[in-house]
């Protein structure tokens, strides 16, 4: 009798720590990074080259892996988008890092994808110009060079799938409206050069 009290008992710890730990994971998932406040215009001061049409820009941690699922979407938005987009993909590289510390598989995988440039941003720069704090913060600025969107395009962090941000970017270029011009950012801190080194989140899909 005690012994199968004690395996209940036991069955009981063992599911409530299962449970105790997808909750956690599943919070640490869907915590927003910290929102960008970004300047409504494009910044007089920026190096980046503000194309014609619609100009994207994205900062990135080159180590954040939750930023891959970021890079697969902005492919999928160039592919919608037909040409009528141009995004800029800028990785962060703090100060005191080695010369290549930002040359990772991101920069490979945004490198290949038609229609993105991919810069380097020293000393991140250009982040603090469009005052962003996370990695795969996304700005959209018009021709005019007026901000229309910001903010993330996955659902959470490493989230492959249909989301809002990608969404509405797409209806802004391909339609010329769109009814969302802000959403949440999910990443790892732009700045923090240790902060995605040991991290083990990673892609999955929706």
């Amino acid at each position: 009798m005690f012994r199968r009290f004690l395996f209940a008992f036991l069955i009981v710890v063992w599911l409530s720590a299962v449970a105790c730990g997808m909750a956690l994971v599943w919070s640490y998932n869907h915590r927003p990074g910290e929102a960008a406040a970004a300047p409504a215009g494009w910044p007089a001061d920026s190096q980046v080259p503000r194309a014609n049409g619609y100009t994207l820009v994205m900062l990135a941690h080159p180590k954040c892996p939750c930023t891959r699922a970021t890079v697969e979407e902005l492919s999928k938005l160039m592919t919608h988008t037909e040409g009528r987009l141009k995004a800029f993909v800028l990785f962060v590289k703090p100060p005191g890092v080695p010369k290549d510390w930002d040359r990772t598989d991101l920069w490979q995988s945004a490198s290949a994808i038609p229609g993105v440039t991919v810069l380097n941003d020293e000393d991140g720069t250009e982040a603090m110009r469009f005052d962003a704090h996370v990695s795969g913060q996304v700005m959209v600025y018009d021709r005019a060079g007026r901000l229309v969107f910001q903010g993330g395009i996955t659902e959470s962090r490493g989230q492959i799938g249909d989301n809002a941000g990608r969404s509405a970017i797409e209806a802004q270029v391909n339609r010329g409206v769109s009814e969302l011009d802000r959403t949440l950012v999910f990443g790892c801190p732009l700045f923090d050069a240790d902060e995605c080194r040991t991290s083990n989140h990673g892609t999955h899909n929706r």
